[in-house]
């Protein structure tokens, strides 16, 4: 029998506690709605949603906490997660484990980058079986050629767009319910004109959402919002090509979604290396106390104290004579 199947109150914190110890959090355990059914639901609904950067579950209970839907688990922040650059290293077992964990942990319908697609047409339709799988509410794929870079750089290089078509169509005739993010870097290879080109052509293959990556001024957007028929993914990372612009003018513009890929990692590894120098050059973290996060606060965030009354339902409340 299923774990999830024991009977328990669905309301209570023993059953969710259960749950996320044992499965995937595939769909919303009040509405039995899957990710991906959430986030379509999400798409045709008002207002733009903001898909904050998680690169673990840790920072998705964060952004879950903090009122985000949807989250975005960025091949770039991953990859610095494991200490390894941008170029398309990591490999679809990786990825898989953090996205399970991620849907394990919180109800958030989760963006997840995967790159080139880990191959041609053949392995992109495994790749989605694998993503699908672990809970994951959408995915995006690229046009890049490998080794692929991050898509802010100069230097990069595109697929044949009938390269990209097949991989579409893979997506598409592999996933169940799974939502598709075309993305095209053609804007820094080639020009506007072929995003728009080669935008149309993935809607026609069966790209569900549109990413125009690294354009550059407000007119890039809203030419793209004028001659695409599809929903739009805006992309504001740091230090890039795009400036910086915020969530309502993106609406405005004409996207649905805009992702922050990159953004709490970089905040975390500039704290972590400020305290890191504090401790090294004073012998104590005492001045950044104010800064952390309380272990009240991070209790709270892992529900602890959940878990630890889980355990406890188990004793035994009176002793067998």
């Amino acid at each position: 029998m299923a774990l999830c199947n024991l009977q328990y109150p669905q309301g209570s914190n023993h059953y969710t506690i259960l749950c996320k110890l044992n499965f995937p959090q595939r769909h919303d355990k009040q509405t039995e709605e899957t990710a991906p059914a959430k986030l379509r639901r999400l798409l045709s609904g008002k207002g733009i949603l903001q898909a904050p950067g998680v690169f673990n579950p840790l920072v998705a209970l964060c952004a879950e906490q903090e009122g985000f839907e949807v989250a975005y688990i960025s091949g770039a922040a991953f990859s610095a997660s494991k200490g390894l650059p941008d170029l398309g290293l990591f490999t679809l077992s990786e990825l898989s484990v953090t996205v399970r964990e991620i849907t394990r942990a919180t109800r958030l319908a989760l963006i997840v980058d995967i790159d080139t697609g880990f191959g041609e047409a053949l392995n992109v339709a495994r790749t989605i079986r694998e993503i699908e799988e672990v809970g994951a509410a959408a995915v995006q794929i690229e046009d890049q050629v490998m080794p692929k870079k991050c898509g802010h750089l100069n230097g990069k290089a595109l697929i044949p767009a009938e390269e990209m078509i097949e991989k579409i169509r893979a997506c598409k005739a592999s996933a169940k319910e799974l939502v598709i993010i075309g993305r095209t870097d053609a804007r820094g290879v080639i020009g506007i004109e072929e995003t728009v080109r080669r935008a149309n052509l993935y809607i026609e293959a069966g790209a569900d959402v549109i990413f125009p990556e690294a354009l550059e001024i407000k007119e890039e957007f809203e030419y793209v919002a004028k001659h695409v028929k599809a929903p739009l993914l805006a992309n504001m990372t740091e230090f890039g090509k795009t400036p910086y612009f915020s969530s309502t003018e993106f609406e405005a513009m004409g996207y649905k979604i805009v992702i922050y890929p990159v953004t709490s990692l970089r905040v975390a590894m500039k704290a972590v290396e400020n305290v890191f120098k504090e401790i090294k050059n004073t012998g104590t973290q005492k001045n950044f106390e104010s800064e952390m996060q309380t272990r009240k606060e991070l209790y709270e965030l892992i529900r602890y104290h959940e878990y630890e009354s889980f355990d406890m339902s188990f004793r035994q409340k009176e002793s067998f004579r």
